[in-house]
């Protein structure tokens, strides 16, 4: 799967995987997702940002996710 939305440069967010032409992370679109936010919140608090490119750094969590070894947690 390509990701027209998401790049990825070492100079950019020390190479994390951005919202291509902003500094926006993948990394924080999933926190404050996860936090509870909505797409209009995100929306409001970052203009740059469109309903797009939050289904696409979802699709590229997912698709990371996805190729990645699984590490079993520690029983509580």
């Amino acid at each position: 799967m390509k990701f027209e939305r998401i790049s990825i440069d070492h100079k950019v967010m020390m190479g994390k995987p951005c919202i291509k032409g902003t500094r926006i992370t993948v990394e924080l679109i999933l926190e404050k997702l996860a936090q509870g936010a909505d797409n209009a919140y995100l929306l409001k608090g970052y203009p740059n940002l469109t309903v797009e490119d939050i289904r696409e750094a979802i699709a590229y969590a997912h698709a990371v996710l996805t190729n990645e070894k699984i590490i079993e947690a520690e029983p509580a």
